[in-house]
């Protein structure tokens, strides 16, 4: 049966009652932390893939069986298998897995039921800066000595990998809108950094992928945090409940605000951050262009609700020099910054190259 077939209750049961998973494709981003958060847990794994990387070599080191090859007889005894819609349908150890009524489960559905296990699950969404955002929660805490479960899009430099296994009740997780994946998630905090027409193939139309993310703010128990200089972001939010928001940018009276903002030494973004109308702390970033400003704001609003105080924020922001692939800084050559960006948005692409223009 595929993942449309069973309800969240039945799936839950699912999960109490294995004990061996099989992951296909385990070293894709999406993949490769959840096999890691399932195997911290207990649960016995093996994966396959077909590309060596970095994401494999730490399933392996972590002492996950993983296979070069795609084949029917890798699903051994495993009683769920995992996959992504990336892969082919007619994959041979998915329609092995189908030949012997073995479940199988989409990661996204497996990364909504996993949120649900933590009490303090933020997931940050939005068409573009997810996996910056994401990041810089995720060194802000880690470098305040907290302990966070994180799902990250791309790789985190402090920890060499793009994702990890806490053993607090947090989980700071990117929330990819693609076929409303997030709507499985369970998060105490939703965050919602900008909203634009993308993955239209399956929305039809922006008011559509507005709906999408307005359904996504309505799952948070907890608050919801949004960029209120983004007008497709505020109408996302229209019906949340204002004790539930927190809102955040460059205007007044908003609860998280930046404040004489502007670009330093290469184009990183400077600025003072106000909560409340009071001073919280001057913030100096490590990554370059004038969008990581706000991306920056929503990671400060984000982790000062996970119990980082101003010079935590501070210093976490100041220190994370990037996400793998967005805006990468690999070296130098004849004289000439290369840099790796995964930009692929006309809005994104446009925000990237204003970063390099910036530095000069």
């Amino acid at each position: 049966m595929e993942t449309a077939a069973r309800t969240d209750e039945e799936w839950q049961e699912i999960l109490r009652s294995v004990r061996r998973v099989h992951f296909v494709g385990i070293g894709g981003s999406g993949m490769s932390p959840l096999a890691e958060i399932l195997h911290s847990r207990g649960y016995r794994l093996t994966g396959s893939d077909v590309n060596p990387s970095d994401n494999v070599d730490r399933m392996t080191g972590l002492g996950i069986p993983v296979s070069m090859r795609q084949a029917a007889d890798n699903v051994g005894d495993a009683e769920l298998v995992v996959y992504t819609s990336a892969v082919n349908p007619q994959n041979p150890e998915l329609e092995e897995a189908r030949r012997r009524g073995i479940p199988l489960i989409e990661r996204g559905k497996l990364l909504g039921l996993i949120s649900r296990h933590y009490s303090n699950a933020v997931g940050v969404a939005g068409t573009h800066g997810k996996t910056t955002t994401t990041s810089m929660i995720s060194q802000i805490l880690l470098e305040a000595g907290q302990d966070p479960t994180i799902f990250i899009g791309g790789r985190l430099p402090l920890i060499n990998a793009n994702g990890r296994a806490g053993s607090s009740d947090t989980f700071i997780c990117e929330a990819c809108e693609f076929q409303d994946h997030y709507l499985s998630m369970t998060p105490a905090v939703s965050v919602i950094l900008n909203v634009d027409a993308d993955h239209l193939d399956y929305f039809g139309t922006l008011e559509n992928v507005v709906a999408s993310f307005h359904a996504f703010a309505g799952l948070a128990s907890r608050a919801v945090i949004v960029n209120h200089d983004d007008a497709n972001a505020r109408r996302a939010a229209e019906g949340i409940p204002p004790e539930r928001l927190i809102w955040y940018g460059t205007g007044a009276g908003l609860v998280w605000s930046a404040r004489g903002c502007r670009l330093e030494d290469g184009s990183c973004g400077a600025y003072d951050l106000y909560h409340n109308g009071e001073f919280f702390t001057s913030v100096k970033l490590g990554v370059p262009g004038a969008h990581n400003i706000s991306n920056s704001m929503a990671a400060a609003a984000a982790a000062h609700l996970c119990g980082a105080d101003a010079r935590q924020i501070a210093d976490g922001l100041r220190d994370f020099r990037g996400a793998g692939r967005r805006f990468e800084f690999l070296g130098t050559f004849g004289g000439v910054t290369v840099a790796d960006d995964y930009a692929h948005h006309p809005t994104e692409i446009t925000a990237t190259l204003a970063a390099a223009k910036g530095m000069g």
